[in-house]
């Protein structure tokens, strides 16, 4: 059993219908497991949904398990952007906060962004 941390991509994709996500998330429900967002994905949902979107989005964001962004959380984004700065890779804070959700709540990452989080304790699923 998994429990899932749904990269935004995801949540996106299935509220367009793409058959693929669908099938996956459906999968993630048929076998028991979880599947959750943060408020992260929440935030960048809603600032690209369209005002007709909106009821579906309100309906399957609603479904969704919400892992809390806690305060150490926070520090493991900062320290993962520093760390990986200084190798001269760039992240945005909104990815290293979705993984270092993942990595502290001990989520599979489902994303189709895989080069977007490139921890090498990360669970990761590419959907």
């Amino acid at each position: 059993m998994a429990d899932y941390l749904l990269d935004t991509t995801v949540i996106i994709d299935h509220l367009r219908g793409i058959e693929k996500v669908s099938r996956f998330l459906e999968q993630i429900g048929l076998k028991g497991d979880t599947a959750g967002c943060c408020c992260i994905n929440i935030a960048e949902v809603y600032s690209g949904m369209l005002e007709k979107e909106k009821e579906k989005t309100d309906i399957f964001i609603s479904s969704l398990f919400f892992y809390e962004i806690t305060r150490n959380i926070s520090k493991t984004a900062g320290r993962l952007r520093q760390k990986y700065a200084k190798k001269g890779i760039t992240l945005s804070t909104s990815d290293a906060i979705i993984g270092a959700a993942s990595l502290i709540y001990d989520l599979t990452l489902a994303t189709k962004n895989i080069k977007h989080y490139p921890f090498p304790d990360i669970k990761i699923e590419e959907v």
